[in-house]
């Protein structure tokens, strides 16, 4: 892979340099369990405006039009993290959905959610995993009966990141029950607002309530919005599921926070010594460095394969395994090198960051479980990937 800028690409570099020099004041970082304040819908807003966020997503849909470009895609998310400034907003709407729709949604469908939700104006959340159907996701039990022109839902999810602020959701419901598991599943969009829906938030060890429970009774939802084809959304699903194991994944969110990292351990001392002067840290900082690295070449190879259509195969089923564990390493050397400091609840006077730090080490500990557990995800790799004998069934 030739990494060299020509011309055009140092042009088109000095031009995000530029922009960020004049407008990275206005960044604003957007919390995924809540909404968008307006300063992020700001920021928002300004990178759609550029082409900075939803660069190749069609006009007609609310991006901007541009052809896929490894380099710039590329360019734009390391200057960005070199600047140190927020990043286009990647909720799940954003990251998951639209991607989705892009592929697999209706015409109508594509104009009416996809440029509301790149705005920040329309907050989805997703409901896939039930109390009995998580790992063995296909063995849901939400299921969605034909009445007139409607679906009436009634079940329960379970885990569902956002659906206390969500306008919308993208859910699974069995809509043929006599079906085998895999088949009579259907993916439905409508509104969380909709009669007949109760959220109870679950709240986890970092103190927040990212997660929550979903109670469906009766609910009531036109059966034209469905995504693909009745009976067919485990299509649809593993459509999702590979852009969420992307997201979770991502290569870039990973780089910044090892910035964060080293600029910690540049600052930080005991008894006068910077901690990256601390031989064991130091130690620790370069392997995970390695790794990041690796994982930043990595998310150039998908990038060159999505431009050229490629499937990349074994390459991307490894994003989310790798992502989630090493982003909870940094997390992890963080905490072990702020020593007690890591250990402060909020509101001590000595602590750093607000408690980003332990917050992001709770959260990412969650993050290899949830989105897929990390032995799913090996197991994965091997039977896809490696083409490995799979997994024996229990009758």
């Amino acid at each position: 892979m030739d990494l060299t800028l020509n011309p055009r690409y140092e042009a088109f570099r000095d031009e995000l340099r530029a922009f960020l020099k004049t407008h990275g004041h206005r960044s604003a970082f957007a919390r995924t369990a809540e909404r968008p304040d307006a300063a992020a819908l700001a920021w928002q807003h300004l990178l759609l405006e550029h082409g900075y966020a939803g660069r190749t997503v069609p006009r007609d849909y609310g991006g901007h039009g541009a052809a896929p470009d490894v380099m710039e895609s590329y360019l734009i998310t390391e200057e960005f993290a070199r600047a140190g400034v927020a990043p286009p907003l990647g909720n799940q709407g954003i990251s998951m959905l639209v991607p989705t729709l892009l592929e697999l949604g209706t015409e109508a469908q594509r104009r009416e959610w996809i440029g509301p939700t790149l705005r920040g104006e329309v907050v989805w959340c997703q409901g896939y995993s039930e109390p009995g159907a998580g790992s063995d996701l296909a063995s849901l039990q939400t299921r969605a009966t034909e009445d007139g022109a409607d679906f009436v839902i009634n079940g329960q999810k379970i885990w569902t990141s956002t659906a206390h602020v969500a306008d919308m959701i993208f859910c699974l419901v069995r809509t043929e029950p006599g079906a085998a598991k895999h088949a009579g599943i259907s993916y439905l969009l409508f509104s969380m607002k909709m009669p007949g829906i109760e959220v109870r938030p679950l709240k986890t060890m970092t103190g927040h309530a990212e997660f929550n429970e979903v109670f469906f009774t009766d609910v009531r939802v036109p059966q034209h919005q469905i995504v693909g084809q009745r009976g067919e959304g485990w299509k649809v699903a593993n459509a999702t599921l590979k852009y969420e194991r992307g997201s979770l994944g991502n290569p870039n969110l990973t780089t910044q926070r090892y910035q964060e990292l080293v600029t910690l351990m540049q600052t930080e001392t005991v008894d006068g010594s910077r901690l990256i002067d601390q031989p064991v840290l130091r130690d620790r900082l370069m392997r995970l460095q390695g790794q990041v690295l690796a994982q930043k070449c990595h998310g150039l190879r998908l990038l060159t394969a999505a431009a050229k259509g490629e499937d990349p195969g074994l390459a991307a089923l490894v994003v989310k395994l790798q992502g989630c564990e090493l982003r909870h390493q940094l997390a992890a050397l963080a905490i072990d090198a702020l020593g007690e400091v890591g250990l402060l609840m909020p509101g001590s006077a000595h602590l750093r960051a607000q408690g980003l730090w332990q917050e992001r080490y709770m959260f990412d500990l969650g993050l290899i479980i949830g989105g897929g557990t990390a032995q799913i995800q090996k197991n994965i790799i091997a039977e896809r990937g490696l083409d490995m004998p799979r997994e024996p069934r229990l009758a």
